[in-house]
């Protein structure tokens, strides 16, 4: 069970807090249960089932062979505070790829599907068409603790609810030149840019860095869809929800140095929001690419 994440906990015990939440206990050959985050309130976060049930897929995969994609569609939206049972197939075994299909259920109903491709790690033909962005090196920018605390002291009226959601310690740093854009008025075209990292040291295990960075590509990537229409989630004036989530490991990454996240929505409408995103390491590789459509519409009233 995933420890407590309370102020009381320093930055290594924040992370192994992460990896606990991620890790995932065996219950038979092909079944497997998900921890829930503590304290946790309300629906839970998407990124976290998509990381979950990856790690059951990646735990059944054959040996040797390593996640090179996923997809995924979120079917229901889970609960915090209860379990999750993560039933795998294994589809396909060949000597070069593998496949497995994860479905994540909840008091019965399921609430995700995932599908995982593995691969045996091999030389090929090798090119890349994506350039890093030009952006403020973490370092020169205000963690995003700082970020939320300025938020909170802009509002007249903050709910208990809203301040311990806000102010929780998280175990994952995001540094972004583009902070506070999720409450600006301003229409802004539709990009993102945001540094993360977990905020200790992960173990050596490239598994649990791929489920990390797959439990983070659900950061900030459907609110890049609202950016162009000058409304936020945060103030009340958006509904939405993540359809479904496509993420390729295209090298190994750590997950505990700085990584670049850049969004991009080169579409919305119909109720949805299409959303891409590229992840880059320090020496400007680009590691992963992730493509997601949610629901976006106006929130009643608004």
């Amino acid at each position: 069970m995933a420890r407590a994440m309370s102020d009381t906990l320093n930055p290594a015990e924040l992370t192994q807090s992460l990896v606990e939440l991620l890790t995932v206990k065996r219950d038979g050959e092909h079944l497997f249960t998900g921890s829930v985050q503590p304290g946790g309130v309300g629906r839970m976060f998407g990124g976290q089932v998509v990381a979950q049930a990856l790690q059951a897929a990646q735990h059944t995969a054959p040996e040797g062979m390593e996640a090179h994609s996923l997809h995924a569609y979120f079917l229901r939206g889970g609960k915090e505070g209860v379990p999750i049972e993560y039933r795998v197939e294994a589809d396909f075994d060949g000597r070069s790829f593998a496949n497995r299909r994860a479905v994540a259920s909840q008091e019965g109903s399921a609430i995700l599907n995932l599908t995982a491709s593995f691969q045996q790690p091999e030389d090929g033909l090798e090119h890349v068409d994506a350039e890093m962005p030009e952006v403020t090196s973490p370092e020169d920018l205000e963690p995003d603790a700082e970020v939320r605390r300025r938020f909170l002291d802009s509002l007249d009226d903050v709910s208990d609810v809203q301040r311990a959601m806000f102010e929780r310690p998280r175990p994952i740093e995001i540094r972004s030149p583009c902070a506070m854009h999720w409450m600006s008025t301003e229409k802004r075209p539709p990009r993102t840019y945001s540094w993360f990292r977990t905020v200790g040291t992960l173990p050596d295990d490239p598994r649990i860095h791929r489920a990390v960075i797959a439990y983070a590509s659900d950061y900030t990537l459907l609110g890049t869809a609202a950016l162009p229409h000058g409304l936020s989630w945060a103030r009340g004036e958006l509904k939405g929800a993540s359809l479904d989530h496509a993420l390729w490991f295209h090298r190994p990454a750590r997950a505990d140095e700085w990584l670049l996240y850049a969004t991009e929505s080169p579409w919305s409408g119909a109720g949805r929001g299409f959303n891409q995103g590229r992840i880059f390491d320090c020496s400007g590789r680009l590691v992963a690419s992730v493509a997601q459509e949610g629901v976006i519409r106006l929130a009643k009233g608004k």
